[in-house]
C-alpha cells in the first residue's frame, strides 16, 4: 500500500511505502515501513569536507547541498545511523554526494 502521507519530494520519507495496523476496535492505524540506510557505494561522491571544531551538520548541508534540512543525505552518504556521529570527531571526512542512485559525471 502507498498512501500519501504528504511528504515532500525532498524528504528522506517521500518514497517509503505505508502500511495499515488494524486495531482490536476496528481502528484503522496508518503507519510509515521501516526505512533502511542505502549502502554508502550507491552515492556519486561530489566532494569531501573535512570536520572542523564547533560545525553542525546542517549548516554543513547548507553549504554544500544549499538547504539545511538535508543533512540526511550526507548521514546516508556516510553510512551514519545517527546524524551527529558525523561532526562529532574533529577532522573526520564526510562524503558530500549526489542523491542515491544519479550517476555522477565519469571523469574526463
Amino acid at each position: 500500500m502507498n498512501q500519501n502521507l504528504n511528504f515532500p519530494i525532498t524528504s528522506r520519507y517521500y518514497t517509503i511505502e505505508t502500511a495499515i495496523l488494524e486495531r482490536l476496535d476496528g481502528r484503522q492505524v496508518v503507519y510509515l515501513r521501516r526505512r533502511f540506510l542505502p549502502q554508502p557505494g550507491g552515492f556519486a561522491l561530489l566532494q569531501e569536507h573535512t570536520v572542523v571544531q564547533g560545525e553542525r551538520l546542517d549548516l554543513i548541508t547548507a553549504n554544500y547541498l544549499g538547504d539545511p534540512e538535508q543533512f540526511w543525505r550526507v548521514a546516508d552518504a556516510n553510512a551514519a545511523m545517527r546524524p551527529d556521529e558525523l561532526t562529532e570527531e574533529i577532522g573526520r571526512r564526510l562524503r558530500i554526494t549526489l542523491p542515491e542512485g544519479i550517476p555522477g559525471t565519469p571523469p574526463g
